[in-house]
């Protein structure tokens, strides 16, 4: 008994620590993200993806890498785009380049990975989105029936219920800067912060967990090599509901173990953007056939940037455990801990019911 309670308190303390170094990123993640939500029109991002070419699969993975929607709050968001008109290509990047990255997973990425990941996370996410785009375009010269089908789209926005998903249905006042902001503020520090605030607190545990648990004699012998580990992380995280910022504390936890770079970096970008219950709802949105192309597309674009990624940490001669092992042993100064206890207080307070918080 006395074992058990002190891993667990090992495992918190490994937490607390992950939770201290990527806490006053987080914050100013929701902060961008709140600006983007007063500053953005509402109607931006439908305006400029319609049609089925080129141009607008770029503008649909280009418009999705700062948005801050989570692999539940962007599928309500893209049915209302297909319903606008928007072609089954660019809304395919936009469900892929908008769970892959955003403002505050970027910011989370620079707190407990390194600057060559936090880069490549993006970039490899806006280039999965653009060839996934392009391919399911490119299928659907193949199916006869296309302009016959009639996507689903009050269906896919009916099947979500989290406040991600209703937080970005509602209007921003436009009546002034400052009604603005506090709109951006509420639905950053409010309907996004609680949406996605829990997770990252799963997340800071796994990572705790593995931190603790899983050493790195384990890593060495049973996933020392590149293509079966990356083939495991895919396997993973098809399936597995994570965030873009949750899914960076467990990443690093296992690069910090020994697990290449590639390896985490296939993590991250396939588990936001693919889990089974937005599957099923990608294909009454797209279509079977297109749904298939879909997930190949990530699958094997993921793949494709992890090994580019370890090749790159090869010729540079860069060591990623080297770097956040750096930002571990930190002690979490006064900053850290502030924002840490900020960050618990908010996500909290999101969680209460609308008539507490307004009393």
């Amino acid at each position: 008994m006395q074992n058990a309670v002190n891993l667990l308190l090992t495992i918190l303390e490994s937490s607390w620590d992950v939770l201290l170094e990527a806490a006053p990123f987080v914050l100013l993640g929701f902060l961008v993200a709140g600006l983007l939500k007063a500053f953005m029109p509402d109607d931006f991002v439908a305006t400029h993806l319609g049609g089925n070419g080129l141009k607008s699969i770029l503008k649909a993975s280009a418009i999705g890498v700062p948005i801050p929607l989570c692999s539940c709050g962007v599928l309500p968001a893209a049915a209302g785009l297909r319903k606008q008109g928007a072609g089954k290509g660019p809304v395919a990047s936009f469900l892929i380049s908008t769970p892959e990255t955003g403002v505050d997973s970027i910011a989370v990425s620079w707190a407990l990975l390194d600057p060559v990941m936090t880069v490549a996370r993006p970039v490899s996410g806006f280039l999965t989105a653009i060839a996934a785009g392009i391919a399911v375009s490119f299928s659907e010269k193949f199916t006869a029936d296309d302009a016959q089908q009639k996507p689903s789209e009050p269906k896919a926005a009916g099947t979500c219920t989290s406040s991600c998903c209703c937080g970005h249905a509602r209007p921003v006042k436009k009546d002034g800067v400052v009604d603005k902001l506090r709109a951006g503020m509420a639905f950053a520090y409010g309907d996004l912060l609680k949406d996605v605030g829990g997770w990252l607190f799963f997340g800071v545990l796994i990572a705790g967990a593995i931190s603790t648990l899983v050493s790195p004699e384990t890593i060495d012998r049973y996933l020392s090599n590149e293509y079966l580990v990356m083939a495991l992380m895919l396997a993973i995280s098809v399936p597995l509901y994570v965030c873009a910022t949750a899914s960076t504390p467990i990443a690093a936890a296992f690069a910090l173990k020994g697990i290449s770079p590639g390896a985490a970096l296939v993590f991250l970008l396939a588990g936001p953007a693919t889990n089974a219950a937005s599957l099923t709802v990608i294909s009454r949105m797209l279509g079977k056939r297109a749904t298939a192309v879909y997930l190949a597309a990530i699958v094997v674009m993921s793949f494709i940037a992890g090994l580019i990624i370890n090749h790159l940490y090869a010729v540079l001669g860069l060591d990623i455990r080297h770097w956040i092992s750096q930002g571990a042993h930190e002690e979490g100064g006064p900053i850290a801990i502030v924002s840490t206890v900020v960050l618990i207080g908010l996500v909290l307070k999101s969680y209460l019911p609308m008539r507490t918080q307004q009393a």
